[in-house]
């Protein structure tokens, strides 16, 4: 039996867990830390506090998988994307918090240059929309904003890095100052066809090239962890960011197969193969995580409120007070009783991109219940992913036949019969649902050895549940149809 470790940095947690050849988890450990706003909408981390909160979990899942060091063939790295951290090369200190995906502070930059018609360019060459989602302009910010920072920066004395290869070089002792491609991509200074740094894009959000880390395929050797964090070297093997690595851990390898990750916000992939391709429908392009120098591409689309309307529900209405309550409390009614909530709390994401949308609910009559509502909120997130996958099929060559998911809230049966219900295609649930890090213990065990391609993973993988459609083809167009018609109130004239 071999052993795998994933260390699964996380937006609000870090995790590790130790995985055996097969799949199966051995032991997990998940240690949440601190949320920082300094202002509305900014939202960063102590990169510190990222740091030893993943070595704290990683050295109690080895205690608790009863494992030394040792006895790990491997580690991989999956990480929360685009958050961005800049640090000095000679004592490795982060010159000020890491800049979260959320964080919204670049967005003039971002309207300047879009308007300035710099987005077509961008697209072109990352597949990406000119956003401050994205790490260029959060890079830009610190380089332009923390005293002496930009000098340093010209000077060479400074490296910046997603999550990934900040964790990399804290365990290499800062011998390794590398990512993957599929964080690269995230990055919007990675042009994705050359599959190299892009000078063009460097001179746009003006970014010195010698902070630049490595970039390597996933699953390839990126260094070791030093023996005096685990108490014995460990190689790390397989890098991916956190939706890529889910989709790997899926054993979505090849074109048209899709996951859809059911979390605080809903992420679905769409794996392309070695082609890149260009959503018409709203839809960005990404690069998928590399098992080898092939290219590898995927389609993916973000819903920005999934599960987290249930902790809206809990907290903000309290409705209920655990959010596992949800599932009975909608299933004591039949249905919503013809309520549709659309929570646009933050804008709506793909494939709509309104921002200045707002949440709504339609429908309601002197019969609603905290249940019906309660249903509402569960559908709504069927009904915006169901939204996605019509806009990937409207992309893809040929149709998705089936949905793989994962994330917490795939444990719900409800919603996975709702979801199945509306797109007309089976739903499945796999035996395994942390993907995530699953994705990244796959490409450590590739570099490894231990497996000796894809086809191994896939045979591997295994599903627990399967929900078939119940309803018509026409039953499920005349629900999306009312979806729609209460998306369109979400948004002012």
């Amino acid at each position: 039996m071999s052993y795998l470790l994933a260390l699964d940095q996380g937006t609000s947690s870090s995790r590790s867990i130790v995985f055996k050849d097969d799949g199966s988890v051995l032991a997990s450990v998940q240690q949440e830390f601190r949320q920082i706003y300094p202002q509305p909408g900014w939202v960063e981390h102590d990169p510190q506090e990222i740091w030893s909160s993943q070595l704290t979990t990683a050295r109690q899942v080895l205690q608790q998988a009863g494992l030394s060091a040792k006895q790990i063939a491997a580690m991989g790295i999956t990480n929360q994307r685009e958050t961005t951290v800049v640090w000095r090369r000679d004592t490795g200190q982060a010159i000020y918090n890491a800049i979260v995906w959320q964080d919204r502070r670049a967005e003039p930059e971002c309207l300047r240059l879009r308007e300035a018609g710099f987005a077509p360019m961008v697209q072109q060459k990352t597949g990406l929309v000119l956003d401050a989602y994205f790490s260029a302009t959060k890079l830009q910010w610190i380089l332009d904003n923390v005293p002496n920072a930009r000098a340093m920066a010209e000077a060479g004395q400074l490296a910046f890095g997603t999550v990934d290869t900040w964790l990399m070089w804290q365990l290499s002792g800062g011998a390794v100052h590398a990512t993957d491609v599929s964080n690269a991509a995230r990055t919007m200074l990675f042009n994705v066809h050359t599959h190299r740094w892009d000078d063009e894009l460097l001179d746009l959000f003006r970014i010195p090239a010698s902070v630049l880390p490595q970039v390597q395929a996933s699953a390839s050797h990126f260094g070791t962890a030093q023996a005096q964090w685990l108490g014995n070297d460990i190689p790390i093997g397989g890098v991916a960011g956190d939706q890529q690595s889910a989709l790997f851990g899926q054993a979505c390898f090849k074109a048209g197969q899709v996951k859809n990750t059911y979390g605080t916000g809903c992420f679905m992939l769409m794996h392309t193969g070695a082609q890149f391709q260009t959503s018409h429908n709203g839809l960005i392009t990404t690069s998928a995580a590399q098992a080898d120098n092939t290219p590898a591409f995927a389609l993916e689309g973000s819903v920005f409120i999934g599960g987290a309307v249930v902790q809206w529900l809990r907290d903000g209405l309290r409705a209920f007070d655990t959010s596992a309550d949800v599932q009975a409390l909608a299933q004591s009614v039949p249905d919503s009783g013809g309520v549709v909530l659309v929570p646009a709390f933050t804008g709506l994401g793909a494939p709509y991109w309104q921002a200045d949308a707002r949440g709504a609910m339609v429908g309601l009559s002197r019969g609603t219940t905290m249940a019906h509502i309660a249903r509402a909120a569960l559908e709504s997130i069927a009904f915006q992913s169901t939204a996605l996958l019509q806009a990937m099929n409207r992309d893809a060559a040929t149709p998705v036949t089936e949905l793989r998911v994962d994330g917490g809230a795939c444990v719900n049966d409800l919603l996975m019969q709702f979801q199945a219900d509306l797109l007309g295609i089976p739903v499945l649930r796999p035996a395994v649902v942390e993907t995530t890090a699953l994705g990244a213990a796959y490409l450590a065990g590739l570099s490894a050895g231990i497996y000796r391609s894809t086809d191994e993973l896939a045979s591997q993988w295994r599903v627990e549940r399967c929900f078939e459609p119940r309803i018509s083809k026409d039953q499920a167009q005349s629900l999306m149809a009312n979806w729609e018609k209460a998306v369109r109130q979400t948004v002012a004239n």
